[in-house]
């Protein structure tokens, strides 16, 4: 069976976790993603975790990628991208406004070339405006966004999430903007730019704080695990010293909840009719849901939720995901086969399809472990590769 992105060329210029994530989306449905990266390889091949000097962040990141090294920063690097980029549908980069301009790789050098290519610009400001010129990473996003400042504790200070969350975000908005673009395609026959700053996309998530702020004045307070929109909602220790976390979005859930716990009166008191008026009572929600989950082991409180039919999780580590029979029931966990490490388990793809599922060919390969073969697609023998190798523009 075809797989849904068969046919699909992607040259992944990016570099660390946006952009590079986009293209792996679009490598887990077929694409061909050629990932470019300096003769240095990419910063991610040494950012986190390691097993014996490989990365395994670029091991996820990396994956079903044919991995190529070239220097665009020299004439002969730029030549050898124009060749490529001349069959590619899509280009994935992520340098600061203006650097491909500079290297005449720009999108209407390009677009002389193939006019069919879209060429996918994430960068963390956008391509213009005054803060484009600066470096921008995820962590600025998390914090200009507003997340940070609604995320925390009352009296503590604003937080940021321990992992890509911003970056993540952009990268599923960027394999949207992609699609969209190619789709596009289909009917007016030439590509276009996709101009994404890392700042919007985790924005657009946040919700309603924004028109809520034009129409109200109001600006969202940090409630640690709270909300303002329901309780009982929060994370609550067990017996053993496990956690949960339980949520009331729906209001027979919340009179369940209060059932289970030995409340029931609660449900009869007039502010209980509303989530919003629960969350003005939630000190005394919590304290009923709390001390009754406290005396007790977690697997018998998501026990007890789960015959109550009241919405509960176990708070998970990436171990607990491992064996979860949830999680092994839909193949959220793929074992990838891997050359320098032997099988290897990761997320798989983002969702199932029924009749083009996707999958995991290879786990992030080696420094420069393609470019031969792909090089000599486009022209460049043994003997000139020799000579780039010679020149430091391959590895």
């Amino acid at each position: 069976m075809t797989d849904a992105l068969s046919g699909v060329r992607v040259l992944d210029a990016a570099t660390l976790f946006a952009g590079p994530l986009a293209a792996t989306l679009l490598a887990d449905f077929g694409a061909e993603v050629i990932k470019i990266e300096h003769p240095r390889g990419d910063p991610v091949r040494g950012h986190g975790a390691q097993r014996d000097g490989v990365g395994l962040w670029w091991k996820m990141l990396g994956r079903g990628k044919k991995a190529v090294t070239l220097y665009l920063g020299s004439p002969e690097g730029q030549e050898l991208f124009r060749r490529m980029a001349a069959d590619a549908d899509v280009v994935i980069e992520n340098f600061r406004p203006g650097t491909l301009e500079r290297w005449g790789l720009g999108y209407d050098a390009l677009r002389e070339i193939n006019p069919r290519l879209v060429l996918a610009r994430v960068t963390g400001f956008g391509q213009t405006g005054p803060y484009a010129g600066r470096p921008g990473f995820g962590t600025l996003a998390e914090a200009m966004s507003g997340f940070a400042a609604i995320t925390g504790e009352p009296d503590g200070p604003p937080t940021l999430p321990p992992f890509g969350l911003a970056d993540g975000i952009a990268a599923l908005a960027t394999a949207y903007a992609v699609l969209t673009a190619l789709r596009a395609r289909e009917a007016t026959g030439t590509g276009q730019v996709v101009d994404l700053a890392i700042i919007e996309p985790i924005l657009t998530l946040l919700g309603p704080q924004i028109i809520a702020y034009d129409q109200l004045g109001e600006l969202q307070a940090r409630t640690g695990n709270r909300s303002h929109n329901n309780a009982p909602r929060n994370i609550y220790r067990t017996r053993d010293g496990g956690w949960v976390a339980i949520s009331t979005s729906a209001q027979s859930i919340a009179e369940r909840v209060m059932r289970l716990v030995g409340r029931p009166e609660l449900i009869d008191e007039p502010w209980f009719a509303t989530g919003a008026d629960r969350a003005r009572h939630a000190d005394e929600l919590d304290e009923a849901v709390g001390s009754w989950v406290a005396a007790r082991d977690r697997a018998e409180v998501v026990a007890a939720f789960e015959e109550a039919q009241a919405a509960v999780a176990p708070v998970y580590t990436a171990a607990d995901v491992m064996d979860d029979p949830q999680f092994q029931a839909l193949g959220t966990i793929a074992t990838v086969p891997d050359d320098e490490l032997g099988p290897v388990r990761m997320q798989n793809v983002l969702f199932r399809l029924s009749r083009t599922p996707g999958r995991i060919d290879w786990a992030g390969p080696p420094l420069g472990a393609h470019t031969a073969e792909i090089l000599a697609r486009y022209g460049a023998d043994e003997a000139e590769q020799a000579l780039l190798r010679a020149k430091g523009v391959i590895r």
